[in-house]
């Protein structure tokens, strides 16, 4: 069963998605999670629904001071009956299963049977990355626990999150140094993950992972369209013909439009696309958003090829023309789609690049909002306060960043780094340091936060 990213769930499960977040940031968790169950009702696969669910449910049982000793007891001694009712429930209807953990999990959501059973569960139900949340949320609280330590690593690897599955082996060999298991499985990983990086093994992958034989064909031909003119005319009079037959069909449209552009004849391509806007009166944001790719693509094609001639002032000419279209575009996408929170967060990022710090700050108060760029839209939020000076309040943006997220990949590096900054411009040293040693303990490369350590150890 295919997992749901929230912008692709049922109407109403995006609305009690909302209200459940709006909840959550409120820190009214009982109704936070009443509202994300109801989500995952309508739409069981919304992971992110699932995510913010199991924070809720940390963050309830923890303020409720059932953490530990005689509550933390209770609480999981209550849930034994549904423990076995669930466990005859995996095999037979693993979905109904899944959303009976939940009645366990807001018992208590760490406690290990529980959350193994609902692991069992969402695995039986097809959705590894419910089953990944609700061992992130685990790991995170009780650190250390080394076989659900390794089982979330494994999990992750079997994602092909191979960098977040390093990180996890690594603090498992912190916790068992000598142990010759855990030595390899740390040593694989790693390998596994500078193969990644480097994409070493994408060639090889890529054949194995394309079981439709008819997809292979289709996928490699667009592939060399790119490398051959007469490829690239015999897909254009393909989708031409499909477009004749479907007139109505705007994916056809695209991909034509894709076509042409790819072939560097942007003026059809264009056309093509001004076409599809017509037809769909000019409410659908994906067209206007290739509408003005395609503008950006041309411009693009025309400086390098300025550029090329040694034309260099017309090339800059051109660059400002096409940094002012950027902006102004997107300012007129946020007016003609005012409810679209993705468009609302690249305008911010666009007013933040070019120095508009209080129009940023507008944008990314809205674009918060959205799940998916909540993280980034505090992240940059934070540095317009602290250009502000208003540091205070950049560190109040950073500190709930930080809390949403539990693995340190790179996007909570950034913010972990942000915040260390902060501290650091207040004169709070202390502070400061403890950030920058987070990011130092799981990669000493990250930007000069060795050299800040170094230059801290050797003062005192």
């Amino acid at each position: 069963m295919a997992e749901i990213q929230i912008e692709d769930a049922p109407r109403k499960a995006r609305d009690h998605f909302d209200k459940g977040f709006a909840a959550f940031e409120r820190g009214n968790f009982d109704y936070a999670m009443d509202m994300f169950a109801l989500a995952l009702e309508v739409c069981p696969q919304l992971t992110r629904a699932r995510k913010f669910m199991r924070m809720s449910q940390v963050r309830k049982f923890k303020a409720d001071g059932k953490g530990g000793g005689f509550g933390d007891a209770m609480s999981s001694l209550s849930g034994i009956g549904g423990v076995m009712s669930v466990g005859s429930l995996v095999k037979k209807n693993p979905l109904k299963a899944v959303l009976k953990c939940e009645e366990l999990l807001r018992k208590n959501p760490l406690n290990p049977q529980f959350v193994k059973l609902a692991v069992e569960a969402s695995l039986a139900a097809e959705m590894p990355e419910s089953a990944i949340v609700t061992l992130e949320q685990y790991v995170e609280n009780k650190p250390g626990d080394i076989e659900m330590m390794r089982r979330l690593a494994k999990m992750l690897q079997e994602s092909n999150r191979m960098r977040e599955a390093r990180m996890i082996y690594e603090e498992v060999a912190k916790l068992k140094p000598t142990d010759p298991k855990v030595i390899k499985d740390l040593k694989d990983a790693t390998a596994l993950d500078s193969m990644q990086k480097g994409k070493w093994d994408e060639a090889g992958s890529f054949h194995e992972k394309l079981k439709d034989k008819k997809e292979a064909v289709s996928l490699e031909r667009e592939a060399k369209a790119v490398k051959s003119e007469r490829d690239a005319d015999a897909l254009i009079a393909e989708t031409l013909a499909k477009i004749n037959r479907e007139p109505g069909n705007i994916n056809y449209q695209r991909t034509l439009a894709k076509l042409y552009l790819d072939s560097q004849r942007f003026d059809e391509g264009i056309a093509v696309l001004e076409k599809a806007n017509q037809a769909t009166g000019g409410a659908d944001p994906q067209i206007d958003r290739a509408f003005s790719e395609a503008r950006l693509r041309k411009l693009d094609y025309q400086i390098a090829q300025l550029k090329d001639a040694g034309r260099e002032d017309e090339a800059t000419a051109m660059e400002q023309q096409r940094n002012e279209f950027l902006l102004a575009d997107a300012e007129d996408r946020v007016r003609r789609y005012p409810n679209d929170l993705q468009f609302k967060y690249e305008l911010g990022v666009l007013q933040f690049d070019r120095g508009l710090i209080n129009e940023a700050i507008g944008q990314f108060q809205l674009s918060q909002r959205n799940p998916q760029r909540r993280i980034r839209s505090l992240y940059y939020m934070a540095r317009c306060f602290s250009h502000k000076g208003q540091n205070d309040i950049a560190a109040e943006q950073l500190g709930k960043a930080k809390s949403e997220l539990s693995i340190m990949d790179d996007g909570k590096k950034d913010i972990v780094y942000e915040l260390g900054l902060i501290f650091e411009a207040a004169g709070e040293i202390e502070k400061a340091l403890e950030q920058f040693k987070e990011i130092y303990s799981v990669d000493i490369g990250y930007r000069d936060v060795s050299a800040k350590i170094e230059k801290y150890y050797k003062k005192n």
